[in-house]
């Protein structure tokens, strides 16, 4: 095996785009050691990005918040303006394995190892984040959900690596909310999970909303019809009838020794609704 710790983002991408057999990206390292430890797989290459100036930096901008590629989840807790913007990114983020592994583990890493289950994914879907994505072709952008495209598999191209994931800035009266259910009280997986993120208008009416549920499906679901039962309302018991009716009907999932189809199913109804009300009450208190 080949290992590289390039210096600029031109490098990394040459080296990916160049790279003969299985290349992979080491940020966090986090799953890509325990693959590679458990003989899941033999790389031919991989690509340390931790050297790269600005992947290891939180940059707040007038449009928002870039997260370089190298921020460790733990980093993200500790950035006080970004836990206050988007309390629900972050909580999911720190939900991410155990206090050491909070060291080690970036977004863009549990983005891109394309799980299902991923607990930053639903809320950075809810939250309308993007992805900066450098590659032979340049640079672009596009919406976090279009990057998973089945268990393990993305759509980015050969040489494209994640530069940055960039959360968008918030209007008043804006809450986001994360919540997952497992068997166990940490460190494990998701049998499902919800994220909404919403804004309030006048007389705390829900103005925009965003739902997202994680393993229930291949992919992370962006339920638009969720948001659409609680947009115009106060969030009341119907609303959340109908938000929770919602993600049920958009719900995929398998049966497997963690959970049933009917029993996720059900479930993630439920997470949503409790995020919903969080995200709720966290907008209400905002001015």
């Amino acid at each position: 095996m080949r290992y590289e710790s390039p210096d600029s983002t031109r490098e990394a991408v040459a080296l990916m785009a160049g790279a003969k057999g299985y290349a992979f990206l080491l940020a966090g390292g986090t799953d890509l050691l325990v693959r590679m430890r458990g003989e899941f797989i033999e790389p031919d290459l991989v690509v340390d990005i931790k050297r790269i100036p600005g992947f290891q930096e939180i940059i707040r901008k007038a449009s928002g918040f870039s997260i370089g590629a190298g921020v460790s989840c733990a980093q993200l807790g500790r950035n006080k303006a970004l836990v206050k913007a988007w309390p629900g990114v972050v909580e999911a983020a720190q939900l991410i394995g155990s206090d050491q592994i909070q060291g080690r583990c970036t977004i863009a890493g549990n983005l891109c190892n394309a799980s299902p289950a991923a607990d930053s994914v639903p809320a950075l879907i809810a939250a309308k984040a993007k992805v900066v994505i450098v590659g032979p072709g340049g640079t672009r952008r596009t919406a976090v959900e279009n990057i998973v495209t089945g268990p393990g598999k993305t759509s980015l191209g050969k040489g494209e690596i994640v530069k940055a994931i960039v959360l968008p800035d918030r209007p008043a009266k804006s809450g986001d909310a994360y919540l997952r259910f497992i068997p166990r009280s940490e460190m494990d997986i998701a049998v499902c999970s919800a994220g909404v993120s919403l804004t309030l208008g006048t007389g705390n009416v829900v103005k925009q909303a965003r739902v997202a549920l994680g393993a229930v499906a291949p992919t992370i679901v962006l339920v638009p019809k969720a948001a659409q039962a609680i947009v115009g309302t106060r969030l009341d018991d119907a609303a959340l009838k109908k938000l929770a009716a919602a993600c049920e009907a958009a719900c995929s999932p398998i049966d497997d020794k963690r959970g049933t189809v009917e029993y996720r199913t059900e479930v993630a109804g439920v997470l949503a609704r409790r995020a919903a009300t969080i995200a709720f009450e966290r907008a209400r208190r905002k001015r």
